[in-house]
């Protein structure tokens, strides 16, 4: 009976996690914006820069959010918003290869790279809803025939505050938005180029918050603070690296045996024809300083390995450490990302505030899967089932 009783719980819980959330018709229509602070480490949060973020944590919910291996931006993005890890939803990395399609960077738009998952701004459009999309990996792309209402093409050059007054506009149009998404891409490049620790990673952090500030008050001057859930996500952390933490591959396999499609705190490779077996006796074992798998190898804790846009060989450095070949050297290091997802530096921010949202939990156990579902709910409409857990994110609803 224990058994019994266990299991249903379990079932119900699942259940909450993908069920359309029942409205008031007479109140007016909420909100739900997905706002993503690119590397936004977890602990950036007590540094004492942030004084909106702050607030709407403890107002809210909170907690360190694991990212889906690789802990990279573009994989990290899609997992958010389709509630499955890269592995499933098939953007494996910054750059991979179909073996169809061929070669993906983070400016490919074709359809065929991203139509093995479904976005939640589809989901919402096809139950009904309006979406826009302030930048968003995936977003320029038409995805089962269908786009957000509202988005534009990836601009770096556009301001944080100009994003935030762009999105803005969309909400004054009639009729408005139901969901929008919101991309902050300057914390992620100032710890890339002075270090997760540096002064000017700490003032992108704060010129973050201000943005969100500014767009809490525009949200106040349009009477929609009350009836918006905002829901404040990074997509990995980030961890120093350093010129004295370099593992040049040329040393470990003679290039010319090898394509390194991608290097960094995480590499993926791929044998020459005819030299499989040399490159996997080479390569794939515990190194000084990282570890070298199969496709078929890799640990099961990861959740990669059975797609086929996963490379034959893939590498992970130890935090701090990166991979790179002599042709491409290192000659600048200040962080990096994309190392083991269950590492403290790769922890990334997770908060949940609004009218559904309950106040000062703090959420354990937290993953990026978990977004795509509370989203679900916030909106009311049921998504795609996902690789999830309801009861990570049900203690963050207002009972």
């Amino acid at each position: 009976m224990l058994r019994f009783m266990i299991v249903l719980l379990a079932l119900l819980l699942a259940a909450c996690a993908t069920a359309p959330a029942t409205r008031d018709p007479g109140q007016p229509r909420p909100l739900t914006i997905l706002v993503s602070i690119d590397g936004f480490r977890s602990d950036y949060l007590t540094r004492g820069v942030t004084p909106q973020l702050s607030r709407l944590a403890a107002e809210g919910a909170t907690g360190s959010m694991r990212p889906s291996f690789p802990s990279v931006t573009f994989p990290n993005h899609y997992t958010l918003v389709t509630g499955l890890h890269p592995d499933h939803h098939g953007i494996v990395g910054n750059r991979f290869v179909d073996p169809v399609l061929g070669g993906f960077t983070m400016a490919s738009k074709e359809t065929g790279f991203w139509d093995q998952a479904e976005p939640i701004w589809v989901t919402a459009e096809k139950a009904g809803l309006k979406a826009a999309t302030m930048f968003w990996p995936g977003s320029e792309t038409e995805i089962r025939g269908v786009r957000p209402s509202w988005w534009l093409p990836f601009d770096q050059a556009v301001s944080g505050d100009a994003r935030v007054d762009r999105l803005l506009a969309w909400i004054d149009e009639t009729p408005r938005p139901d969901f929008a998404t919101l991309y902050f891409d300057t914390v992620d490049t100032a710890g890339h180029t002075f270090g997760p620790a540096a002064p000017e990673t700490d003032r992108a952090v704060a010129d973050v918050d201000m943005s969100i500030a500014r767009l809490i008050s525009g949200l106040k001057d349009r009477g929609l603070w009350e009836t918006t859930t905002l829901v404040v996500v990074a997509d990995h952390g980030m961890a120093a690296t350093s010129l004295e933490r370099v593992i040049y591959l040329d040393d470990l396999i003679d290039p010319a045996r090898v394509t390194v499609l991608y290097a960094g705190a995480l590499a993926s490779i791929e044998p020459v024809a005819g030299h499989e077996a040399e490159v996997e006796a080479a390569l794939v074992k515990r190194h000084p300083h990282g570890e070298c798998w199969t496709r078929r190898t890799i640990p099961a804790r990861f959740v990669l390995g059975s797609n086929p846009r996963v490379a034959s060989i893939v590498c992970s450095a130890d935090i701090g450490w990166l991979f790179a070949v002599r042709a491409r050297p290192v000659t600048a290091t200040g962080g990096a990302h994309g190392y083991d997802n269950a590492a403290p530096e790769m922890q990334a921010l997770f908060i949940a505030h609004g009218p559904g949202i309950a106040q000062g939990v703090v959420l354990r156990d937290l993953d990026s899967v978990d977004v795509q579902p509370l989203l679900g709910r916030l909106l009311g409409i049921a998504v795609p089932a996902g690789d999830g857990r309801a009861a990570d994110t049900l203690p963050a609803m207002r009972r």
